[in-house]
């Protein structure tokens, strides 16, 4: 009965064939990427595979004698400097230890859970970004078969979980502009994005809530260049503009902040703009960013760190592993120039 087969270490080439109701061979086909099977056949092995988290076991042997060398990297994307920055920290650490990285993008995957258990067939350990791009469910198919580390994401049972702190740097910068004399906040960002932007959400939440205010909904958009122009555009023509803007990263910040100062905006003085991730670029615009600084190189590194020592016989860490984060306070909040100062957790 189907009931019985367990995913994970207990599947096995046999259950996958009995599940299907095909032969070994058609499985090994199958999983080979032979065109030698009818698609009826195919679609009924890659079920079965997906519902047992089966891995293969010539992958399950190459990650006792650690054969592949190389660890997994699945990334929502490489647009903007964070995934760049992620990345960098991820090879650098991984190189340390003699790992190659193999990347695998979510963007554009018809079937991302299938992408992922055919990457894991390539490489001793996976590492992932918690993301919407990259469900809960892809993350643990692979539970049980491949030391899996999490980035930015909620920890789970048997998964590694790291990530920066969000919400108590979200609170202080919300309070900071608050403290500035800002009336009409907005939080821009999507947090059903990640965790992460959840977090920063939230944080601006409780911000209001301590300053006996309610906070506004936020403006859930995506987080690119383009989408802070359009959103700009948008606020342009809104008849009651917010006099501050909390953005979900320093990509939609700065895109804003170019569009509304193009379109004769002063920024801070009719707009206040804070981000978050201080990129190089933060820095050196005027007004000066104001964000909140996290470790994305650090993060990377831990990612790598900690799927070596899981592949290497490691138990995985409980709950979520938290690097902290730090507000800069710079010109674009309303800081005097020359007020840069860092507020570290």
């Amino acid at each position: 009965m189907a009931g019985s087969h367990r995913g994970g270490q207990g599947a096995t080439i046999y259950s996958v064939a009995e599940l299907a109701g095909v032969s070994i061979a058609s499985v090994s086909r199958v999983l080979q990427g032979s065109t030698a099977v009818s698609e009826r056949t195919r679609e009924k092995v890659l079920a079965a595979v997906e519902q047992l988290n089966y891995v293969p076991l010539s992958a399950a042997r190459s990650l006792a004698v650690r054969h592949h060398e190389a660890h997994g990297l699945v990334l929502p994307e490489l647009t903007g400097p964070y995934y760049a920055e992620l990345l960098l920290g991820f090879e650098t650490r991984a190189a340390e230890h003699g790992h190659s990285v193999v990347l695998l993008l979510a963007e554009g995957k018809k079937d991302l859970g299938r992408s992922v258990r055919q990457l894991a067939t390539r490489v001793d350990g996976l590492a992932m970004l918690g993301s919407a791009s990259i469900p809960e469910d892809v993350v643990m198919s692979l539970h049980g078969s491949k030391p899996v580390v999490l980035i930015a994401g909620d920890a789970h049972l048997g998964v590694e979980a790291i990530g920066a702190e969000n919400a108590h740097s979200a609170q202080e910068i919300a309070a900071h502009l608050i403290g500035h004399g800002r009336q009409r906040l907005l939080f821009v960002g999507d947090p059903g994005a990640s965790p992460d932007v959840r977090d920063r959400y939230h944080g601006f939440v409780l911000a209001h809530e301590a300053a006996g205010r309610a906070a506004a909904e936020p403006a859930r958009i995506a987080f690119r260049e383009s989408d802070g122009t359009a959103f700009a555009d948008e606020l342009l023509s809104a008849g009651d503009r917010p006099d501050a803007l909390v953005c979900a990263n320093d990509e939609l910040a700065l895109a804003i902040m170019h569009r509304l100062q193009d379109r004769g905006l002063d920024v801070p003085g009719d707009v206040a703009i804070v981000g978050w991730d201080d990129v190089m670029t933060a820095r050196y615009v005027r007004p000066g960013l104001t964000t909140v600084r996290q470790p994305v190189h650090e993060l990377g590194a831990l990612a790598a760190e900690r799927l070596h020592e899981r592949v290497s016989g490691g138990e995985p860490h409980e709950g979520l592993q938290v690097l902290p984060t730090s507000v800069v306070l710079r010109e674009s909040c309303g800081c005097a120039p020359r007020a840069t100062r860092h507020t570290d957790h």
